[in-house]
């Protein structure tokens, strides 16, 4: 099924969905909700993959079929309009032995006075065996007064098996964002988190995970990368409970730069004395040997910072 306005929509609302989802035309391929300013914009589903619009709420539940393989869904939204404030929940149900992509994202577009904000609630249901890989990306432009809010809740719920491959990316525009993440692991299943988060000017930015290691051989790798520019605030919490025979490992890696302030918690729970857990946190500002090493390359001194932020957050 395939429902397709997605060509009616502006240059403004083209250039957020192809910065958060890399869509710049009507994909071809895959299976796709595309939500703009609250309302659906276009959707798409294939044999294998299923999604259908919440009955009781606003929010889409999808579907993927035992053994689908080499598919992908993305889910982006975009707001262009000043003052939408909305809430959305989207489930995903993975079936078993399934390996899929998963793109979701964000981008808010303000040039007016008042707040714009999405807060979005996703839900993971991930059968035995199964595996996906989930990339969510926030991004904020316009020169609005109003800002520009993102509030991610995101659960993650494993059967044994499973493994999922999350990366959370936020870069640019974002003034104020709240995300919360738990997972909980049963037996043999694996999930690996990756953070790249810069903020600048006046923006906060909290991120909170909490990770339950709650089958043997479960294991957890939550590794956060960071730059704090201006005057921004971050904060990163962290918390690894094994529960079990597990392994996990946490870590937050932030550069600090002009005035910003960042907090990193990182906390262990270990309910077993077969759990091994592992936690890491630095934070520092970027070497000057660094910036001198890439001077005498021809490069002037912010040109050298820009370089050594960008590499760190690949």
């Amino acid at each position: 099924m395939a429902n397709n306005p997605i060509n009616l929509l502006g240059g403004i609302q083209m250039n957020i969905l192809k910065e958060v989802a890399d869509i710049s035309a009507v994909p071809t391929v895959g299976a796709f909700n595309i939500r703009v300013d609250g309302q659906a914009a276009a959707r798409n589903t294939t044999q294998n993959i299923n999604i259908i619009t919440k009955a009781d709420k606003s929010g889409i539940d999808v579907y993927v079929k035992p053994n689908t393989s080499g598919e992908s869904v993305h889910i982006p939204v975009v707001l262009s309009e000043s003052g939408i404030k909305e809430t959305v929940y989207n489930d995903f149900f993975i079936g078993e032995n399934a390996d899929v992509e998963i793109v979701a994202g964000c981008g808010i577009h303000n040039c007016g006075g008042r707040d714009s904000e999405h807060d979005g609630v996703h839900r993971f249901f991930i059968g035995k065996g199964a595996h996906i890989k989930y990339v969510e990306k926030h991004y904020g432009e316009g020169d609005g007064i109003g800002k520009r809010i993102l509030n991610p809740e995101t659960e993650v719920y494993m059967e044994e098996n499973a493994s999922c491959e999350m990366e959370m990316v936020q870069i640019k525009g974002v003034d104020s964002t709240n995300r919360k993440t738990i997972a909980k692991l049963k037996a043999g299943a694996k999930l690996i988190v990756r953070e790249r988060l810069m903020t600048h000017g006046q923006q906060t930015a909290i991120s909170t995970y909490e990770t339950e290691l709650n089958g043997d051989g479960a294991s957890a790798d939550v590794i956060s990368r960071s730059v704090a520019r201006e005057e921004s605030y971050q904060k990163f919490l962290s918390t690894l409970k094994g529960n079990c025979a597990c392994t996990g490992h946490t870590e937050c890696d932030a550069i600090i730069m002009d005035k910003a302030k960042v907090v990193a918690i990182p906390e262990l729970e270990a309910n077993s004395v077969d759990a091994a857990l592992i936690h890491e946190a630095a934070i520092g500002k970027i070497a000057g040997e660094q910036i001198i090493k890439l001077m005498t390359l021809g490069l002037n001194e912010k040109e050298a910072e820009e370089q050594i932020i960008n590499g760190f957050l690949k």
